[in-house]
């Protein structure tokens, strides 16, 4: 009974992981609620997780990324990066992904792929090179950059803590390093050759064409006699069938209206919405429909600009509408469409929720465009402008975070006590501000794995671990060990689609641990491999670094399928073979 409510427990999980109709730490925390109410986990074991060594370990990484950011020292290097990148494209492409390969080693590899994909975006347009080119091999060498130390990702440091958890020894902090190299080179190489001969090369349009705008927008002429003069612009009768107000034109001037502008006479309304609601504004007294407008005339001026956003990991614009969080009167800027995953959002624009990785087309004035290029929620595709290099504090926080991999390395100190003295440093040297480290820690993801740490727990009271281990032992097991852990591997790329890196791992490592020991195998061996796996699938863009790419790369769905399914196959054969070399099993 108990292993049946178990394993219901995971399958409803990965739905509303994939389907994201909950979010994921809301999913994470039901779970633990139902476990613990039926006595399948104690309180204590529900919330073990979040009391371990390795979440003060990833809370202490995200602060000091922020850190770095916040000097302007990472800038500073993708500046010179971007005067490395300029010759060909094999250059390029080697340069980007050695060194986001590098930094990703010791980064959230999410974070580290929204840092540079402004600066690849603006400096493609400058040297006439397709953005597309550059972004997916950025976001490939972000994820496996992160298997060559145990703090690359989040799901290293999950896994190594649950291991621990279980009696084995933690893994160390440069132990997976020689697979590491392997398989980034590996990755480095194959984008190098057959990669790119695959990758797409989307040209780049003017903005209003390659979002299909014209259809949708319209001028409407408001004479002297039309009801709408004095009216608020944005309380008008024409909100009410949902058209959404552009830009006004008053005596040859072209300007953007705001919350207190009122309808005058004579005024031209630029207006976007459907065609049925369009027809029910012709037989509007007092106005008169224009053809379609002319959008170099009326979107694009001196002072006004388009430009896309993109909505970045820490943003508190996740989950919430235009509408909700008043994106005009906060930006002062109007969102025309959205771009998700390929396609172009443009009906009811102000009731969609927004995702990570969505890339909004909005049109504002150039100066509060400007205003959002140190903004923590989007980031402005648009030329690239670096923070002000801090140098004194740009020394010491990359001191702290050697000093911590020292003390952690040479076990002077243990390692998440090394680290959280370390982003305590830097927000003592006013590297970065309290207030700041706090908003850079992602806490549905310490929720997330908090809470899978505990499921873990789950899968082994139940005997759930039990069941499945026995029964992949009995399908696999005459085929030897190295098939057994081909299994696992293969099992944990596939669940890393619906599921995140973490969540994936954390699940699949307690039953691969029995199944190891039933086989007479090193566990350890076995949870490595797993650890491994679930950070070098790249077969869809579901893994966050791939998301934040996805838009402004303009890619299709296929296009990740294409280039990232040869090369996680190819990884995986790397993992089998390699895994037993390193961990004798």
């Amino acid at each position: 009974m108990e292993i049946a409510l178990v394993l219901s427990l995971l399958v409803v999980a990965i739905i509303l992981f994939a389907t994201e109709y909950l979010s994921i730490e809301i999913v994470t925390l039901i779970m633990l609620i139902i476990l613990a109410s039926v006595r399948i986990i104690s309180p204590e074991e529900a919330f073990a997780g979040f009391s371990s060594d390795f979440i003060i370990i990833i809370a202490s990484i995200f602060i000091l990324s922020a850190a770095l950011q916040e000097t302007g020292i990472l800038d500073f290097a993708v500046v010179r990066l971007a005067n490395l990148a300029r010759q060909s494209n094999n250059v390029m492409m080697l340069v980007v992904m050695l060194v986001t390969g590098i930094v990703s080693a010791f980064m959230n590899n999410t974070t580290v792929t929204a840092m540079f994909v402004t600066p690849l975006v603006g400096l493609s347009k400058r040297i006439n090179r397709s953005a597309s080119k550059i972004l997916m091999p950025l976001a490939f060498a972000a994820i496996l950059g992160g298997t060559c130390t145990l703090i690359g990702t989040s799901t290293n440091v999950a896994v190594s803590g649950y291991i621990a958890k279980t009696g084995l020894a933690p893994i160390g902090l440069f132990e997976i390093s020689g697979i590491g190299l392997i398989i980034f080179v590996v990755g480095i190489v194959y984008m190098l050759t057959i990669g790119q001969r695959m990758l797409p090369n989307h040209d780049d349009q003017q903005l209003a064409e390659e979002y299909k705008l014209q259809k949708y927008l319209t001028e409407i002429i408001v004479l002297p006699d039309s009801p709408l003069v004095g009216q608020l612009v944005f309380a008008s009768d024409l909100t009410t069938l949902n058209f959404r107000m552009l830009n006004i034109i008053r005596d040859k001037d072209n300007f953007l209206p705001d919350f207190r502008t009122r309808i005058q006479a004579n005024d031209i309304l630029l207006v976007e919405g459907d065609l049925d609601n369009l027809m029910k504004v012709k037989e509007t007294k007092g106005i008169q429909i224009m053809a379609d407008a002319i959008l170099s005339k009326d979107l694009v001026t001196e002072d006004i600009r388009l430009a896309e956003l993109l909505v970045v990991r820490q943003s508190n614009l996740i989950g919430k509408t235009i509408k909700e969080v008043e994106f005009t009167r906060r930006y002062g800027l109007v969102v025309l469409a959205i771009s998700r995953h390929g396609e172009t959002l443009r009906s009811k624009i102000g009731s969609i929720r927004l995702q990570l990785g969505d890339l909004l087309l909005v049109q504002g004035a150039a100066e509060r465009l400007d205003q959002l290029r140190q903004s923590n929620n989007v980031a402005l595709l648009d030329a690239f402008e670096p923070v002000l290099f801090r140098k004194r504090k740009g020394i010491i926080a990359i001191a702290c975070f050697i000093l911590a991999i020292a003390a952690g390395t040479t076990k002077l100190l243990p390692l998440s006590i090394a680290f959280l003295l370390a982003a305590i440093l830097t927000i003592l040297f006013r590297c970065i501000s309290t207030d700041k480290a706090y908003a850079s820690i992602d806490w549905r993801l310490l929720i997330l794995i908090g809470g899978m740490t505990a499921f873990g727990s789950a899968m082994e009271n139940s005997g759930a671990a039990d069941f499945l281990a026995e029964g992949i032992v009995n399908l696999m097991g005459p085929l030897g060990k190295t098939a057994v852990l081909a299994g696992f591997v293969v099992l944990t790329v596939v669940l890393t689609q619906p599921m995140s890196n973490a969540a994936a791992a954390l699940v699949i490592v307690p039953v691969a641990l029995r199944a190891a020991i039933e086989l007479g195998a090193d566990p350890r061996a076995f949870a490595i491999a797993i650890m491994l796996a679930a950070s070098v699938s790249m077969v869809t863009p579901f893994e966050p670094a791939c998301i934040l790419v996805y838009s402004p790369g303009k890619y299709r769905f296929w296009d990740f399928i294409k280039v990232g399914t040869p090369l996680t196959l190819l990884l995986v054969l790397v993992i089998v073979l390699l895994v037993p070399v390193f961990w004798p099993m």
